[in-house]
């Protein structure tokens, strides 16, 4: 009886985890067509993304970059700075 209920748990859990990513996959997904929308990026591949950062000024470029940065930042390994004297 014991195995079973564990079982039942971690697939439960299991279950859970792949929601959870999924439901990761489909925010960045959307966020990455909004900018191809944003910037009139026509081919939908990293190789039109390079054609246009190519024609685009700095300002524009260096506003891309923040945006993709922000949102692709990694949030796990981050240094609390609360605590500087």
């Amino acid at each position: 009886m014991k195995n079973s209920v564990l079982k039942g748990v971690l697939g439960a859990l299991a279950v859970a985890g792949v929601a959870m990513v999924a439901k990761k996959v489909i925010e960045r997904k959307r966020f990455v067509r909004g900018i191809f929308e944003e910037y009139g990026i026509k081919e939908k591949s990293p190789f039109g993304l390079a054609d246009k950062i190519r024609e685009m000024d700095e300002e524009k470029y260096q506003e891309l970059k923040g945006k993709l940065k922000t949102e692709f930042a990694s949030k796990c390994c981050k240094k609390d700075n609360s605590f500087e004297a």
